[in-house]
């Protein structure tokens, strides 16, 4: 699915994603925790990322026809989100979050990069 509408609201740190009258706003943080990155995605073990929660949008580049290049202010910039693959994060975004609440929890992590979990 291609997008009909894309904008990024830097205030917000938001990306908005439209296909035809329905549109999505995705935050930088969960965009970047479900980057499609060799990073991220750890080669078939991924990597949970946590402390990405004021993670910003730097910028948006195209990937050729198929693609969005996004570039977060962490330096992160490896992840090329194809049209469908965002599709998916945008109509999935509940129950993609909630899962990876959950693996936070499970880990003992912490959205908050300033958060150090102690589990005793």
């Amino acid at each position: 699915m291609l997008p009909s509408k894309i904008k990024l609201h830097k205030a917000s740190r938001e990306l908005e994603l439209c296909y035809g009258e329905q549109c999505y706003r995705l935050s930088a943080e969960f965009l970047r925790v479900h980057s499609p990155s060799a990073e991220v995605r750890g080669h078939g073990r991924p990597v949970l990322q946590h402390g990405k929660q004021h993670v910003a949008l730097v910028s948006l580049e195209p990937a050729g026809q198929y693609a969005l290049k996004l570039v977060f202010d962490d330096g992160h910039d490896s992840g090329l989100y194809s049209w469908d693959y965002l599709y998916h994060l945008a109509t999935q975004r509940e129950q993609l979050w909630a899962r990876y609440l959950e693996q936070l929890r499970d880990a003992g992590q912490s959205r908050d990069p300033h958060t150090t979990i102690v589990r005793l």
